[in-house]
């Protein structure tokens, strides 16, 4: 799939079939989340899967918008670490181009994602970190559901020449 064409018809796809993600698909996600982009290629990110019924169905006990979890066969939560962390003011940006190179991958590979905001709401942060045993260093920035569609969704031509400035608002 072209760069523009994944861009362009990438929808956010929240009901999802019982097949599994293979694990070479999950491989190349992982590896195109790590080819983000980073301020001083810090690349403070750290990826956790997590394919644990359990787990997953455990998670919108604190997140109220990730009931497509039930259904995902996998969700891939992108964390910063701290302690990778020199220019503090980048981790935020860092990681939320790793989370959308990962829908992106997603969507190229015939599968299907959507992004379920962790940071700053305290109470998923909390949620997140005492559900996985995250260290006290590593702050979780972004959940991703992934798997295969049961659903087809239009893209949408979201160009709006109106929010376009130039040299000046």
């Amino acid at each position: 799939m072209d760069t523009l064409d994944a861009i362009f018809t990438r929808r956010s796809i929240r009901s999802f079939t019982d097949e599994r993600v293979s694990e070479a698909d999950l491989h190349d996600l992982l590896k195109a989340g790590m080819q983000a982009p980073s301020a001083r290629n810090e690349q403070p990110w750290h990826f956790v899967v997590i394919d644990d019924r359990d787990l997953l169905h455990a998670i919108p006990e604190f997140h109220p918008h990730s009931k497509m979890l039930y259904e995902a066969p996998l969700a891939i939560l992108v964390c910063s670490d701290r302690k990778l962390e020199t220019k503090r003011a980048s981790w935020l940006q860092d990681c939320s181009a790793a989370a959308e190179n990962i829908l992106l991958a997603s969507h190229a590979k015939g599968l299907g994602g959507v992004w379920l905001g962790i940071f700053p709401d305290a109470e998923r942060v909390k949620g997140m970190q005492e559900l996985l045993s995250l260290p006290e260093d590593v702050r979780p920035v972004a959940l991703l559901a992934i798997g295969h569609p049961a659903v087809e969704v239009e893209p949408e031509d979201r160009f709006k020449e109106s929010r376009v400035h130039r040299n000046r608002w």
